[in-house]
């Protein structure tokens, strides 16, 4: 069998023909929140987040939409003022130009998919 002879251009990227463990790329870290980039294009990018409990991103908006998977833990997502409490194997999609915070119920970590829309034609 032949081996791959992939290069890895982004060393925080996911490496290239290899399974991974999303909830394992990330440590926790204490009273903190990390993240790491696995990818990022033109079109939006791909971010692992880990966060303590009580941790959070206060209310901003963003002018794309964003998918939340949560891959490990809960959170409480507040999209357009309500309350979306969401639990470990949960997605949530929180749409373009709505405001919406993250707070961490307990540690939790999540897989956040920015898409951006295309530009006119």
């Amino acid at each position: 069998m032949a081996s791959l002879n992939l290069k890895l251009v982004d060393p925080a990227a996911l490496p290239p023909a290899r399974p991974a463990r999303l909830v394992e790329l990330l440590d926790y870290a204490p009273g903190a929140v990390v993240s790491r980039v696995l990818a990022k294009t033109s079109g939006g990018s791909v971010t692992l987040f880990a966060f303590e409990a009580g941790q959070e991103l206060s209310e901003h908006t963003a002018p794309f939409d964003a998918i939340v998977e949560v891959l490990d833990g809960e959170v409480e997502l507040t999209i357009g003022g309500a309350r979306v409490p969401a639990h470990a194997g949960e997605t949530v999609l929180m749409p373009a130009s709505v405001p919406h915070a993250v707070k961490a119920r307990t540690r939790f970590k999540m897989l956040l998919t920015m898409l951006r829309s295309p530009g006119p034609a």
